[in-house]
C-alpha cells in the first residue's frame, strides 16, 4: 500500500494545499477504501507505518483516524488495531420489495436516472418470460438507481404494456414503479421467483456504477407476479457487491428424526 498511499497523498497535497494535513491524510485513506485497496474488515497500517508513508507526525495521523472513526468509516479496537467498517446494507432475500421501498425502510435516500424508456416488441425470450404473444408491446424501463446520491444498482424492467398502458409517461426518475403499478393500474405485485448470482461487472456496468474493474456485482433475474399468477414484470438488475450483503431466516423443514442421520455400514471386503 505504501507506494499507492504516498503517490495519492502527494497528489492530494498539491491539489488541496489549503486543507489541514490531517484532512488530506483522512481523504487519502478514505480514497483507498473507496477504490478497494483497503477492504471491509481489513486492518489499516499502524500509526507508525502511516506516519512513515505520509511523512507526517503521529498527532496528524491520530486526528485523521479519529475523523474517519467519527464518520463510521473506521473502528478502533484497543490493543488490536484499526479496521475498515463493513458498511454493506443487509438486503432481504425473503420479501418482495421494490428498490425504493426497501431503501426507504433502511432510511436511505433513493433517486434514479432513466437511461431509456421505450415500447419494444416481445422477442422469443420476453414472450416466454412475460407469458405473452410474440411481438406484443413491452414497456422497457432502464434505470440507474442511486442510494444517498451514489450509483448503487442498475435495473432493466420489462412489463406487458397491455396491463399498464401509458405507464412510461410517468417520471421514474422520481416515481416508484411498484407504487404506480399498484395505485394507478391496480396491478399489485404479489410474489416472485428470483435467481441471484455473483458476477464480474462488465465495462458498461462498471462505468454506470462508478466501479473500478475488476469488481463484483450481484446479478438478479426476477419474474414478478400478481396474485392471479399473471406476470406483471420481468427484471434484470445488477447491485454493487461492496454495498450489499444478503440475509435470510432459515427454518428446519422437517423434524430431525425424519432425516436419515444413520451411519451407513462399511462394506467389508470378501476374499
Amino acid at each position: 500500500m505504501e507506494c499507492f498511499a504516498k503517490r495519492d497523498f502527494d497528489t492530494m497535497e498539491r491539489e488541496q494545499g489549503a486543507k489541514p494535513l490531517y484532512q488530506i491524510v483522512a481523504e487519502s485513506i478514505y480514497g483507498q477504501i473507496k477504490t478497494g485497496h483497503l477492504k471491509a474488515n481489513e486492518r489499516i497500517p499502524s500509526e507508525s507505518e502511516l506516519c512513515r508513508e505520509y511523512s507526517v507526525g503521529r498527532n496528524t495521523v491520530r486526528r485523521a483516524i479519529s475523523e474517519l472513526v467519527n464518520d463510521d468509516i473506521l473502528r478502533t479496537i484497543p490493543g488490536v488495531g484499526t479496521f475498515v467498517i463493513d458498511n454493506r446494507l443487509d438486503k432481504t432475500a425473503e420479501y418482495l420489495f421494490g428498490f425504493s421501498q426497501e431503501m426507504q425502510l433502511l432510511d436511505r435516500t433513493v433517486s434514479s436516472k432513466v437511461l431509456e424508456a421505450n415500447i419494444i416488441s416481445a422477442d422469443p425470450f420476453l414472450s416466454r418470460r412475460l407469458q405473452m404473444q410474440l411481438g406484443a408491446e413491452v414497456a422497457f424501463l432502464y434505470r440507474v438507481r442511486y442510494m444517498d446520491d451514489e450509483p448503487t444498482a442498475i435495473e432493466r424492467s420489462y412489463l406487458p404494456h397491455a396491463l399498464c398502458p401509458g405507464i412510461l409517461r410517468y417520471d421514474f426518475s422520481k416515481d416508484s414503479l411498484y407504487e404506480i403499478l399498484s395505485t394507478v393500474y391496480g396491478k399489485m405485485p404479489n410474489h416472485a421467483e428470483q435467481v441471484i448470482e455473483a458476477s464480474l461487472a462488465t465495462p458498461e456496468v462498471a462505468q454506470l456504477l462508478d466501479l473500478t474493474i475488476p469488481a463484483v456485482v450481484f446479478v438478479f433475474h426476477r419474474d414478478t407476479h400478481m396474485q392471479s399468477g399473471q406476470v406483471i414484470e420481468y427484471v434484470e438488475s445488477e447491485l454493487r457487491g461492496d454495498r450489499f450483503r444478503f440475509y435470510t431466516n432459515l427454518r428446519l423443514q422437517s423434524a430431525p428424526s425424519e432425516f436419515d442421520f444413520r451411519r451407513v455400514p462399511r462394506k467389508t471386503e470378501t476374499n
